[in-house]
């Protein structure tokens, strides 16, 4: 079996021992067969909307002897999944924006109290600010480096989030993240990225609304950078 890339073993260590689990867009099926072949979990359901990864991760299931435990099916987000099914689900490899639209369309997710572990690839802050405004609260955050690049994993529970302030919403909540491996070339990296879409925004005739928030969100993660 393929050894899960850092980003998925991260976000497989926030998955609850014993958890019912959706992998939703499970391309190969490398992180529901990881934690089964683990013992973490003892089922799963793994849905991609493409007929090719999930052929690949029906391969994988049988040799490892997992095929009667890894429920595959081919839909657009959570549509093949029934509210109660599962208690648990990951959404990896997508932009932040993707994976809001996911959960929008799967407003049973909260009523069921499931809990939501997601690794977004852009728009973070717009993840972040959507969980919060739709009853969700972020309850881990995790930076984690592949290769040269860093990604985010977070999971997220039903409840109250604490306001987050434009820098947290841009890099995590700080509470979450003081202690956290390489937080300081994490932050680093998100002040590069804000650094130079200030730079382009400056010199557009007319900067976009939220130039200003973008802003605030630089200056802040810089000082917080310097206390680390």
């Amino acid at each position: 079996m393929e050894k899960l890339p850092p980003r998925l073993r991260a976000l497989a260590e926030l998955v609850p021992p014993g958890a019912s689990l959706a992998d939703i867009g499970t391309d190969h099926g490398y992180l529901p067969l990881a934690l089964l072949a683990e013992g973490r979990i003892t089922r799963a359901v793994g849905c991609d909307i493409g007929a090719g990864p999930l052929a690949a991760a029906a391969a994988h299931a049988k040799a490892a002897g997992l095929e009667d435990r890894l429920q595959l099916r081919q839909c657009d987000g959570l549509e093949a999944v029934s509210p109660g099914e599962v208690d648990a689900v990951a959404i990896a490899g997508m932009g932040g924006e993707t994976i809001a639209g996911i959960l929008r369309r799967a407003p049973w997710l909260l009523a069921a109290g499931c809990l939501l572990l997601l690794q977004p690839m852009s728009k973070q802050a717009l993840l972040r600010r959507w969980l919060q405004a739709n009853g969700w609260r972020i309850t881990a955050e995790r930076p984690v480096r592949e290769g040269e690049t860093f990604y985010t994993v977070l999971a997220a529970a039903p409840g109250e989030m604490p306001p987050l302030s434009p820098g947290e919403a841009e890099a995590g909540a700080r509470r979450l993240l003081e202690g956290q491996p390489f937080l300081r070339a994490y932050l680093d990296g998100i002040c590069r990225r804000l650094g130079s879409a200030l730079e382009g925004m400056a010199r557009a005739a007319r900067p976009p609304e939220h130039a200003g928030e973008l802003a605030a969100a630089y200056q802040e993660l810089l000082e917080w950078k310097m206390e680390v």
